[in-house]
């Protein structure tokens, strides 16, 4: 979250429109029952919601619930921590590296702390028993294009899947131009020419990354082309925010409230009915409106909005 928009003085939500883990563990439940079968703890950053363990140990006790991971920028993640949440019921998690490189991985993210530190949370990860660990990096020209390549030598036979993501527009404030994009088609490209690689099967209908494993058998990285090949057609998700906002794209400009359905009584069947309507009704495109028109729309911040 950028200091110069988010500093000292900036007024966050009031802690009571935060929903209580009881509140985000009902709307889980419901959205179950309509037929979610995986469930992601995002952010922000997630680990910085005080006893995240206790909600990770109510959602993973949801009947039908198929998979339970969690995204952080690991700065906090300790092995013990790691091993609190893999007891707790976690059974995936994903770190955010976008460089090995301390000077370029310190402006990056603006609060001086070096990569290593990340690599250790990675450790500490893998230690718990979370296996393989999935790595975001975030590519923008200009600034690390230069670290794909590192990243994908430093992991290449480590068991742990990079997934390298073109640098989206999400939000507002993070000044994004079309020319910042290093697409999905250079980065196969520069990583090939050293390490040869070929497309691998999908996991699952929806996946948003594209598997591309190395043909020495040696391990295989993600892809999210969410700027160049959209996925509108196949997307699969929706975000909850902290304040119960319902939301059926990550460049959504308004949600649906949620909280006010819970706070006001409504009961497990009503709120599951809305839930599947908002659903229902969904005609988020925008990633596909994005290659076909320039598109300049109010949109929610990816540090409210989850990834």
């Amino acid at each position: 979250m950028p200091k110069e928009i988010f500093g000292s003085n900036y007024r966050f939500l009031e802690r009571t429109k935060l929903l209580s883990f009881e509140e985000i563990e009902r709307i889980a439940r419901l959205c179950v029952v309509r037929g979610v079968k995986k469930i992601r703890v995002t952010g922000g950053e997630p680990l910085v919601r005080r006893e995240v363990e206790r909600l990770v140990e109510m959602l993973a006790g949801i009947s039908g619930l198929e998979d339970l991971s969690l995204t952080t920028n690991g700065v906090v993640l300790t092995r013990r921590k790691a091993r609190v949440l893999k007891d707790a019921g976690l059974g995936r998690i994903t770190i955010s590296l976008d460089s090995l490189d301390d000077a370029t991985f310190k402006a990056i993210n603006d609060v001086n702390f070096p990569a290593q530190r990340v690599l250790q949370a990675i450790d500490n990860a893998a230690a718990a028993g979370f296996s393989p660990v999935k790595i975001n990096m975030v590519v923008k020209r200009g600034l690390n294009e230069q670290s794909v390549l590192p990243m994908a030598r430093y992991f290449r036979d480590t068991g742990h899947i990079v997934r390298f993501i073109e640098y989206m527009d999400v939000g507002n404030t993070n000044g994004w131009r079309l020319d910042d994009i290093v697409s999905a088609s250079e980065i196969i490209e520069t990583i090939n020419a050293e390490y040869p690689i070929e497309p691998a099967t999908p996991n699952y209908r929806g996946e948003v990354a594209k598997r591309w494993r190395y043909r020495d058998g040696t391990g295989e990285i993600g892809i999210i082309a969410s700027v160049t090949q959209p996925f509108c057609g196949t997307c699969t998700r929706a975000r909850l925010s902290a304040d119960g906002s319902l939301y059926t794209c990550l460049f959504a400009t308004k949600g649906h409230d949620i909280r006010s359905l819970l706070r006001g009584g409504a009961s497990d069947e009503y709120v599951a009915q809305v839930i599947g309507s908002i659903w229902s009704r969904r005609s988020d495109r925008y990633s596909e409106r994005r290659a076909s028109e320039t598109v300049a729309l109010p949109k929610i911040e990816m540090s409210y909005i989850g990834g």
